[in-house]
């Protein structure tokens, strides 16, 4: 069963969340921001403003999941205008970020990240795997810039939403395997093997 506001809400107060935003914000001090908080049947993260990381092209140079270098990506710098914070995703790119918030799913619950829309008719596109029932932290976020364009990624707005699935309590859940992405920290968590 797909959780719904009501039901995201309380076991948002037992801790599932935090910070928790109880309502979808579209404006902040009479600013229009990409939207973050509670919705109809999911709850939209925001995109940490600490880090965000560009994978750099050096020809020749293959990414090994086994083996990752961070060498592999550079950190992108923070802007700010009139309309906010942002990161630049550079065209046919691919970068990382972390999310604001907190999450600690309990057993029984376990959630699917997906895009926003604003930024998927940019050509922004979110690739963010499953949260498992029982994992905690803060998600590391993954985004393929599929347009030519550079793209802005705003800092401390929604950046993708999650949607939180019940079922019963499973009989191995992240926590209980230990798994090895469980209790990620509010930085960019780099491929594990």
């Amino acid at each position: 069963m797909i959780l719904n506001d009501s039901q995201i809400s309380r076991f948002a107060r037992q801790g599932m969340i935090r910070p928790f935003t109880k309502k979808l914000v579209r404006h902040v001090a009479n600013n229009p921001v990409l939207s973050f908080g509670l919705c109809s049947f999911g709850y939209d993260l925001r995109l940490s403003p600490k880090e965000f990381k560009i994978f750099r092209h050096v020809p020749g140079k293959v990414v090994d999941p086994k083996c990752f270098s961070p060498d592999s990506l550079e950190p992108a710098k923070l802007h700010r205008d009139e309309h906010g914070r942002f990161f630049i995703l550079p065209g046919r790119s691919y970068g990382l970020g972390v999310a604001i918030e907190h999450l600690h799913l309990p057993e029984n619950i376990s959630a699917l990240c997906l895009g926003k829309s604003t930024y998927a008719r940019c050509g922004i596109i979110a690739n963010v795997t499953p949260a498992e029932a029982g994992w905690q932290g803060h998600l590391t976020l993954e985004f393929s810039n599929s347009s030519a364009a550079d793209c802005r990624i705003y800092a401390g707005e929604g950046i993708v939403q999650m949607v939180f699935s019940q079922g019963e309590i499973c009989q191995t859940s992240y926590s209980t395997r230990n798994g090895k992405y469980q209790r990620q920290t509010d930085q960019i968590t780099l491929p594990l093997v």
